[in-house]
């Protein structure tokens, strides 16, 4: 009997796996004149925070051409990182995202209350039985027409989104306050969390001067149970990080991002990280 139960030990020691962990980034993080990642300062960010899925918003870069999305990908993430990007163009601020798994699918709902950029979605195929699906979203600073927006973009999810499946919304909300209304059309689809990603003094404002929750990264009730800390360093997150260069400490940890590059001309916004314990059995 001993050795029998020693047997089935083994076998579950053998055959259980430690679940994955995944780093979702929210990233508005252009700089300069063109809303574009250009200059650097974003960029710098992302490589330092070392994301395993990016959700980008003003995704302008270079001359905007497939190559050099794909180049800019190749040198922030590296080459094996798949991506997907609305069509951009003049007046543009297209969003789009950046993966290290592979994408089974993607594609852009029509946010029909803009005309300079859509909400963009792709189903991501990480480890475990279960898809993630990703949506990358840029709001209205229009109060009163944002929660209209939310409403259409929650419509889109509960028709196209499987329930079994893991899904997380995020990106630029530009909301003053979590009582804003388009959380709550958005609350069927995702939760809305009363603990938000802070910085090391416990700031949660993502907008320039950290006053606003702008930025956010929202997962359904799937995917919210398997948070788990955000650990950078020493530094130890339990909600999430919001990203500031000027305040985070060590930069070293976060290399080769610089202590300017959160206050860089026009630079609007704060990285938001979160990171997931997906399960794989």
């Amino acid at each position: 009997m001993r050795r029998t139960l020693l047997f089935f030990a083994l076998v579950l020691n053998l055959t259980a796996a430690d679940p994955v962990r995944i780093r979702i980034v929210a990233s508005n993080l252009t700089s300069g004149a063109k809303q574009s990642y250009d200059p650097g300062h974003g960029a710098r960010i992302l490589r330092g925070l070392k994301p395993d899925v990016a959700l980008m918003q003003e995704f302008n870069i270079g001359d905007n051409s497939e190559q050099s999305a794909r180049d800019f990908v190749t040198a922030n993430f590296g080459s094996d990182f798949a991506f997907f990007r609305e069509k951009p163009g003049p007046g543009r601020i297209p969003n789009g995202l950046i993966s290290r798994f592979p994408i089974r699918a993607s594609g852009i709902w029509d946010d029909q209350a803009v005309s300079n950029r859509e909400f963009v979605f792709a189903r991501l195929d990480i480890p475990g039985n279960k898809d993630l699906w990703v949506v990358s979203v840029h709001l209205l600073t229009d109060g009163g027409r944002r929660p209209n927006e939310a409403r259409a973009l929650a419509a889109f999810i509960q028709k196209n989104v499987p329930d079994a499946d893991y899904l997380i919304v995020g990106g630029d909300f530009n909301t003053d306050n979590m009582r804003d209304q388009a959380f709550e059309r958005l609350r069927p689809v995702v939760e809305i969390p009363t603990a938000l990603p802070a910085d090391a003094a416990g700031k949660t404002g993502t907008n320039s001067n950290r006053g606003k929750p702008y930025d956010q990264l929202l997962a359904d009730r799937d995917l919210q149970p398997l948070r788990t800390a955000v650990v950078i360093g020493n530094a130890r997150f339990e909600n999430g990080l919001v990203f500031d260069s000027r305040v985070f400490n060590p930069l070293s940890a976060v290399a080769p991002a610089q202590k300017g590059d959160s206050g860089a001309q026009n630079m609007q916004h704060m990285a938001v990280v979160r990171d997931f314990l997906i399960p794989v059995q």
